[in-house]
């Protein structure tokens, strides 16, 4: 998604839960996946008839089935979104991608189940060794793409401090509509009988700048620790099911929220067609 940007689909998050949990799984699993099997394989070395034990075999049968089922469910899908019209660079590296693990996992197991591995231990390491360096290298590949751990909070702080202008801008339209002017400062803003705090930066508890420039327009500032990057077209599904910005506005309609690192200030103004002041109620 962030090599290969599609138009047709929405704003991806590359710092998201998702990517950081693939990478994970993969500094994780993939060495432990690597030494079970060689203690297991050595076990089986060690004692001959361990190799015919019925929950191994069972195991084994049962990872077959499975990457079986996968291989057929990511050929449905390819033909799916062909006949969709759907069916983009990007997505065909996806259903690739799916297809060569598949089909690696499909033989090495098969090879498993007739005892190939045990009867090949040199090999048997090639491939551990093989499987190692490309799990390595997309490691590496999404550290490139999420930056460094301190890189990756650096974002996070700054996705929460757009989410929290937007509130501000939410609520600063709110209050022109109730009372047809814009407040002079956020502090006018709060009110304890709806709850509604002005939040601060997440980090350094500052308060956000607000200042009014007109009579129906604003600006609402913060300090960012890095540079927005661009992320259209980089999210997983079409913009049927998802709005085309990282950082949807508050009344769900499309804003950039882009910013540089440091200061960076958003200019608004209102319009009263959109937002009409609202109906005074009738004494």
């Amino acid at each position: 998604n962030y090599a290969f940007p599609d138009p047709n689909a929405y704003a991806g998050d590359p710092y998201s839960s998702a990517m950081r949990f693939s990478m994970a799984a993969l500094i994780v699993m993939v060495p432990a996946t690597l030494i079970f099997l060689r203690l297991i394989r050595g076990s089986i070395v060690a004692e001959a008839g361990k190799a015919g034990i019925w929950i191994r075999r069972w195991a084994l049968q049962l990872t077959i089935f499975v990457v079986t089922f996968t291989i057929l469910i990511d050929l449905i899908t390819l033909v799916n979104y062909f006949l969709n019209g759907e069916v983009t660079t990007r997505f065909i590296l996806k259903i690739a991608v799916v297809l060569l693990v598949a089909l690696f996992l499909f033989m090495h197991f098969l090879a498993d189940l007739r005892g190939y591995w045990i009867q090949h231990p040199k090999k048997a390491n090639i491939v551990g060794i093989a499987a190692a360096v490309v799990s390595l290298a997309a490691i590496i590949a999404g550290f490139f793409i999420v930056g460094t751990p301190s890189e990756a909070r650096d974002i996070r702080f700054d996705i929460q401090r757009v989410g929290d202008l937007q509130m501000i801008q939410g609520q600063v339209v709110n209050y022109y509509q109730q009372k047809e002017t814009l407040p002079d400062s956020l502090s006018e803003l709060a009110d304890p009988l709806s709850y509604l705090t002005i939040p601060a930066d997440p980090l350094t508890k500052a308060d956000y700048t607000y200042r009014k420039t007109g009579d129906l327009s604003f600006e609402l500032c913060a300090v960012f620790a890095r540079e927005g990057k661009d992320l259209e077209g980089r999210g997983g599904y079409g913009r049927d099911i998802a709005v085309s910005y990282p950082y949807p506005g508050p009344d769900g309609a499309l804003e950039n929220w882009q910013h540089g690192q440091g200061m960076h200030c958003y200019e608004r103004t209102i319009d009263p067609e959109r937002y009409p002041p609202f109906d005074k109620p009738m004494r």
